[in-house]
């Protein structure tokens, strides 16, 4: 799967999450992923080595995963990534890191629980837009189409990713540092 296309995605969330003054603390984000060709290929192929994983192996990797708040859903469930918003992150609508690279964002302002957003990246090339919604401070959805290029070849891919509040306090997860 294409980093940038996954960054992408999570720097639309940092620029839209504050206007519902979602709660700082301990969130748990689960992104599906379709995408097509190599992408999706790629994807099945990674899912299926973890599948057959000697079983030590795979509690190993999901075990690193999970110290980094990762984890992986089977059958289609997507990624799931646990994340720490403070308080000052939610002020400043910072989610998580801006993706590296050249990337514009736009955010339309909200609209009922809906927000709209678009974003192009020069290197590598890609772009797409998305809405999200609030469902209250607690939880929101995103729906994102994108377009890019994976090895050569132009890809379509549709993110949906859903979030949940799960307490104030984050554990052991720290947040995303500032840049």
């Amino acid at each position: 799967m294409n980093k940038q296309v996954i960054a992408v995605g999570l720097l639309a969330l940092s620029c839209a999450a504050g206007a519902q003054s979602l709660k700082p603390g301990l969130w748990e984000v689960t992104q599906k992923t379709q995408a097509g060709g190599q992408m999706n290929d790629a994807m099945a192929q990674m899912q299926k080595e973890m599948a057959n994983m000697p079983p030590d192996q795979r509690k190993m990797v999901e075990a690193m995963m999970a110290r980094q708040g990762a984890g992986m859903g089977g059958g289609g469930a997507g990624m799931t990534v646990k994340m720490c918003m403070t308080k000052e992150m939610v002020e400043r609508n910072q989610v998580t890191q801006p993706p590296q690279g050249d990337c514009k964002t736009t955010v339309q302002p909200r609209s009922g629980n809906t927000m709209k957003m678009s974003f192009s990246c020069a290197n590598p090339p890609s772009s797409g837009e998305g809405q999200m919604t609030f469902t209250s401070p607690e939880a929101y959805s995103m729906k994102m189409k994108v377009n890019t290029t994976a090895a050569g070849q132009p890809q379509k891919v549709s993110m949906d990713t859903s979030a949940r509040w799960l307490g104030a306090d984050c554990g052991n997860i720290k947040p995303v540092a500032a840049k």
